[in-house]
């Protein structure tokens, strides 16, 4: 019996191990029980234009096959006339306007999640932006939303995953890729899943049924870059010359 016990407390001890090479953790919780995923998130974009749906889902295990590639935005033929012809030099964030959601989470800048009880409050670094997201299980948006560039966002949670709704959009922002444009109808549901291995799943699809014959889905993987932190960012100071942007 004592020799039984012997090599379960050694096999225990070699499965931790193991699970600490593997960099396993468990998910922060919050004084009420549900995922803490506060403090500081970058994606491994480099481009304003990020992955145009082309990230990993949020569900790929590490270590499996590359998933096949995300189509991009399919648009209605009703539609078509507001496809014209776009360069980067068309892009509202070339201009230092906001980018808009989703498409701010995959830009090469972090952002920190501040979450409360009642309400997430996430500041961006790229273009001062800042989002206010109060954590209502009904989904309730107000009844006079007003189209803005970063639309209105309600949260609430599903289990582990925080799912934020979004609506009332003006349709002046891109989706991600060059040209993706979108109507004032567009609706956005994200959703920031955190993983074990201490990394945060980012998934948002949009359906937007003037513009779009189906939702489109995209996604990336946040994590904690060392030292990183929110820092001053100007876009006019930083920004290039549009005309080298044409080509």
């Amino acid at each position: 019996m004592k020799r039984r016990v012997l090599i379960i407390a050694a096999v225990a001890l070699c499965s931790a191990a193991l699970a600490a090479q593997r960099g396993a953790t468990t998910i922060r919780r919050a004084a009420d029980g549900t995922p803490d995923i506060s403090g500081v998130w970058q994606s491994g974009g480099v481009s304003l234009y990020g992955d145009q749906g082309t990230a990993a889902p949020p569900a790929a295990a590490r270590g499996a096959a590359p998933p096949p590639r995300r189509e991009p935005p399919q648009y209605q033929p009703s539609f078509a006339p507001r496809q014209k012809t776009y360069t980067a030099v068309d892009d509202p964030a070339a201009a230092c306007l906001l980018p808009g959601v989703p498409r701010i989470t995959s830009m090469p800048m972090p952002f920190e999640i501040v979450q409360q009880p009642k309400k997430v409050v996430i500041l961006y670094e790229a273009f001062h932006a800042f989002r206010i997201i109060p954590i209502d299980d009904a989904l309730k948006h107000p009844a006079d939303v007003t189209p803005t560039w970063m639309g209105d966002s309600v949260a609430r949670w599903d289990g582990d995953t925080l799912v934020v709704d979004v609506i009332g959009f003006n349709d002046r922002t891109w989706l991600g890729g060059v040209g993706t444009v979108h109507s004032e109808d567009m609706h956005v549901v994200e959703r920031f899943t955190p993983r074990p291995d201490g990394t945060l799943a980012y998934e948002a699809t949009v359906t937007d049924p003037k513009a779009l014959t189906k939702p489109w889905t995209t996604g990336v993987t946040l994590r904690t870059p060392k030292d990183a932190r929110v820092e001053e960012y100007e876009c006019i100071e930083n920004n290039q010359d549009l005309a080298h942007m044409k080509k």
